[in-house]
């Protein structure tokens, strides 16, 4: 064999560059190679090879037969070296000579090994979070933000700036976590810009007021949305789970001016709701005193109305009676007039044919002084007898 050993012994053998400085041996052993700047001897080094490969194959010849069976271990254990395992947290993507072949879940898998395949283990159930307007600079003791003045600042749809700091949460997505690895570049900086341009998007639609007040939970749910769709649109295999937003304010420079017109706004509005309170309170009361008034009105109508009805009807009948008995029944009118008149009344009735003689009229000076005293006052003076 053109590899065998050559035992020359001497100064003779070893190979087509001889030996050098009379020690025999290769660059590793104890002859000429490495030590003096020699090149390495290279039949040397494969000679050292193919005796070890002797003596591990039985007999110390290698045949055909030893060779396929190296050759078949070799290949089994290539085979054997594509097995993986994936985690709970992680999704397997299998490349063949790198074309995307499929994923599989988690536990003991396998793909061709290196150089033919490779395999690629994204972390899907990891959130990342992605600041915005701001960074959190992290110290051994304590940590700190820094603000980003050309991310932060942003232009309302009244043309007025405002100060947004804000925070996405957001993981790849099991469903497609091929489109993160293989379609997107970085995708932290590109979930960052479509966050900052989702942002400045929902902002430039409203007015600076329902900005810093009352449209903050609208405004992360609609940035949300709208970062889903434009990633979707990407196929950049992410998912956004969270929009926060840190801290909305006017621009540094007048933000103690705005304070002051939000302070008076507010006092506005306490105003208009105390007069609102007024007049809710007064308005049922005069609604009230008007519909007392009317229902008044009406019962006194009613009741006018019946009175006189019933003296008209009290005044025909006397008169279908006058109509039938004129004479008593002027007699009958006369008798109950008086009765009216003279029933509530102190009076002496004298029966006498004469005249009334015999009686001596006086004049009733006690009552009259009764009369003049106040209700359970004192009696000045003496009474007159």
């Amino acid at each position: 064999m053109p590899w065998s050993n050559q035992s020359g012994g001497g100064s003779g053998g070893g190979g087509p560059w001889g030996q050098r400085g009379g020690n025999g041996g290769g660059p590793w052993g104890g002859g000429s190679g490495g030590g003096n700047g020699n090149p390495p001897d290279l039949e040397e080094i494969l000679r050292r090879s193919q005796d070890r490969l002797k003596n591990l194959m039985p007999g110390g010849n290698i045949g055909g037969r030893g060779l396929v069976l190296g050759a078949l271990a070799l290949i089994l254990i290539w085979l054997g070296s594509g097995i993986y395992f994936v985690r709970p947290n992680e999704v397997g993507l299998n490349v063949v000579f790198g074309r995307f072949a499929g994923k599989t879940g988690e536990g003991m898998n396998w793909n061709w090994p290196y150089p033919v395949g490779s395999v690629i283990k994204p972390q899907v159930t990891n959130v990342i979070t992605t600041e915005v307007g701001f960074r959190t600079i992290e110290s051994v003791r304590t940590s700190r933000q820094t603000d980003v003045i050309e991310e932060s600042l942003m232009l309302t749809g009244d043309e007025n700036i405002v100060d947004i700091d804000f925070i996405v949460q957001w993981q790849i997505d099991p469903a497609a976590p091929e489109d993160y690895v293989f379609n997107i570049q970085d995708p932290a900086g590109t979930v960052k810009a479509v966050a900052e341009s989702a942002m400045r998007e929902i902002i430039g639609r409203r007015n600076i007021q329902p900005v810093l007040t009352t449209d903050r939970g609208t405004i992360e749910t609609e940035v949300r949305h709208l970062m889903q769709e434009t990633l979707n649109g990407y196929n950049a295999g992410v998912r956004i789970s969270l929009v926060q937003l840190q801290k909305v304010d006017p621009p540094q420079q007048v933000i103690d001016a705005f304070r002051d017109v939000q302070a008076a706004r507010a006092d506005q509005e306490r105003l208009r709701n105390e007069a609102q309170t007024y007049a809710n309170r007064v308005v049922p009361e005069a609604r009230g005193r008007a519909a007392q008034l009317t229902q008044a009105a009406e019962a006194f109508k009613e009741q006018t109305v019946a009175e006189a009805r019933g003296q008209a009807s009290r005044f025909n009948a006397v008169y279908e009676q006058y109509k039938k008995a004129p004479g008593v029944t002027r007699e009958r009118l006369f008798l109950e007039t008086m009765e009216r008149i003279m029933g509530g009344t102190d009076k002496i009735i004298l029966d006498n044919p004469a005249g009334g003689q015999g009686v001596v009229p006086y004049l009733p000076l006690d009552q009259l002084n009764a009369g003049r005293q106040a209700p359970g006052s004192r009696q000045q003076g003496g009474a007159i007898r």
